[in-house]
């Protein structure tokens, strides 16, 4: 996902992928395809009465009466009335049946990229995604509904006209049906271009998105440095590199239009002047003539309006495409289909000979890591930069699969127990601290949905945020902003560390909590922090040692793995890489 894929797949295989979505519709679907039938009837019963007055007009005029013209219409006007309830239908609950599948869909695609694991954000473009999840799926809602019933409307028309056509004459319906063929085979050269070019645009504006959001949510740093030029003429390169795919787009559809007003031309010009002598010879009459014109503007309604419909079609495959190409990206932090639930954790971790290196590099980021910590000790990570003390604490978290050796939490190894109750027994405190877009009380709240209003001030009131909450404009409903970027870093902090005393796990992963953070915010987060790790198993990333002095066992982790451990009174007794720090 990295690198945008702009081959295309084979359109059998994209279908295979999605006809399971219409299945809980597929009543809806039949009574669609029902109501499809019914217009299509209506609008075959025409050409028929038409030849037939025709004929009695020129041939029998004495049995063209009132009684026989009044029945007609009659007859004409009720295949109306069903016409217009049949196609209401169709334009109503047909196109609602597609904004349900688009539904469907996106719903499936946000779930599954809930599912994907650290790896496969590092190396995708959010605002792809955000193109994938949303204006990828819109041409769907109008696949969904059309490709079936217009495929079949034409399938309908064309097998009826044809019996009908050529009972009345077999030469001229098949001179006429033979240019249909060569007509879609034209067409068709350029439907695959068209898609890939759809694919080439979507893609372009995936890139655009990506842009735009890295750029807004920078621009703090884009107004420091005075580079809003710079950031226009980046977006100005990516928007003309959109106007670039979009062109090729519309190259493509102006070739595949001409190309069928030319056979539509052509198909006029068959039946005007081989019927015409036809006519002549006496081989139809002017009434078949007549019957034979509007079937031949039906057929080509049809058939212009299925070749158009290949614009469409291309937009919805291109959409479905990147759509499975998501899904299709494997979820690597899978349970174990024998994985066990855990419960009322005690905090006992242990790391087994463990080393770990990420997918797309075989370099060891941690080699043969052996070491226990025990419920309710408080372990300070210190060490150089790289060494790898952030991805240990995500081992524990299983945001990724260790390599070799096992972790395990109160005995169990973490592979074997179901990561969603593992996760819920742990904490974590982040140095770059994201609130969500609301309110103080929802970001609170995140870490156990549903608390009591209690439940959430006294977790405020533990982490030491209470009283700021409540000098804020609206308290606790105060809106936070984007990233929450109304707030400080202490502030902010605070709020993350209250998240966690309401979650209130057993064990706590801080990942340099305070080193953002000014001297006082410091010293007010350093007091929550404090108060939460009393009683659990705590694990700490620090560089300012100042911090985890006072804990019960320090790890010193190079690139060689824990080069030291020992609290901090015999580290510093040592004199070796923990003091050189430490001075």
């Amino acid at each position: 996902m990295s690198k945008e894929n702009i081959n295309t797949q084979k359109t059998s295989y994209l279908i295979k992928r999605f006809i399971p979505y219409f299945k809980p519709y597929k009543h809806i679907l039949a009574l669609d395809l029902f109501c499809a039938t019914l217009t299509t009837l209506c609008d075959l019963v025409l050409p028929v009465i038409v030849r037939s007055l025709t004929n009695k007009a020129a041939y029998h005029l004495e049995q063209l009466t009132p009684r026989l013209i009044l029945t007609i219409g009659t007859i004409y006007l009720a295949l109306r009335i069903v016409d217009v309830i049949a196609n209401y239908y169709m334009a109503s609950v047909g196109h609602i049946m597609g904004a349900r599948i688009e539904t469907d869909m996106r719903k499936d695609l946000f779930e599954h990229l809930q599912q994907l694991s650290y790896s496969f954000y590092n190396n995708t473009k959010i605002g792809q995604l955000m193109a994938r999840i949303t204006s990828d799926l819109f041409d769907v809602t109008e696949f969904a509904h059309h490709c079936p019933e217009e495929y079949y409307i034409a399938l309908v028309k064309i097998t009826v006209a044809f019996c009908i056509l050529g009972a009345t004459n077999i030469w001229l319906t098949l001179l006429i049906f033979a240019l249909i063929p060569v007509m879609i085979i034209f067409a068709m050269r350029y439907s695959l271009k068209m898609r890939t070019a759809f694919k080439k645009s979507r893609n372009q504006l995936g890139e655009i998105n990506a842009q735009v959001e890295d750029s807004l949510l920078g621009v703090r740093v884009v107004k420091s440095f005075a580079n809003e030029d710079l950031e226009a003429e980046k977006f100005r390169k990516g928007n003309e590199g959109f106007l670039d795919a979009k062109k090729e787009v519309y190259k493509y559809m102006a070739a595949f239009q001409s190309t069928t007003r030319f056979f539509d031309g052509l198909m006029y010009l068959v039946v005007v002047v081989a019927g015409a002598i036809f006519m002549m010879k006496g081989l139809i009459t002017p009434g078949d003539f007549m019957a034979y014109l509007l079937y031949v503007v039906m057929l080509l309604a049809t058939v212009r309006r299925i070749v158009e419909f290949t614009e469409q079609f291309q937009r919805g495959m291109t959409g479905i495409e990147r759509f499975i190409e998501v899904m299709d990206e494997e979820v690597e932090i899978k349970d174990a289909a024998d994985a066990i639930p855990v419960q009322k954790v005690k905090g006992n971790i242990r790391f087994d000979h463990v080393s770990f290196h990420y997918k797309d590099d075989d370099e060891n980021v941690l080699t043969d890591l052996n070491f226990e910590i025990k419920e309710g000790e408080n372990i300070a990570l210190v060490g150089p930069s790289g060494a790898g003390k952030t991805t240990l604490c995500n081992l524990i978290l299983r945001f990724y699969d260790i390599t070799a050796g096992s972790i395990q939490v109160d005995g169990n190894d973490i592979r074997n127990v179901t990561t969603h109750s593992l996760r819920s027994q742990i904490g974590m405190v982040q140095q770059d601290v994201y609130l969500f877009s609301g309110t103080v009380y929802d970001n609170i709240e995140y870490g156990r949905p549903g608390a009591t209003h209690e439940e959430i001030e006294k977790a405020a009131r533990l982490a030491g945020a209470d009283k700021f909450i409540e000098e804020l404009p609206d308290g606790y409903n105060t809106y936070v902003g984007e990233r929450g970027v109304k707030l400080s870093g202490g502030q902010k902090q605070r709020i993350s560390i209250a998240r966690v005393f309401l979650k209130n796990p057993p064990i706590l992963i801080l990942d340099e909590a305070t080193s953002a953070l000014d001297n006082e915010s410091e010293r007010l987060v350093q007091q929550s922090l404090e108060e939460l790790t009393k009683g659990r198993t705590t694990l700490t990333i620090a560089h300012r040692l100042t911090t985890i002095k006072n804990a019960t066992k320090i790890f010193v982790l190079t690139d060689d793995g824990i080069e030291e451990s020992g609290n901090h009174e015999e580290l510093l007794a040592k004199g070796g890489l923990y003091a050189r720090l430490w001075m």
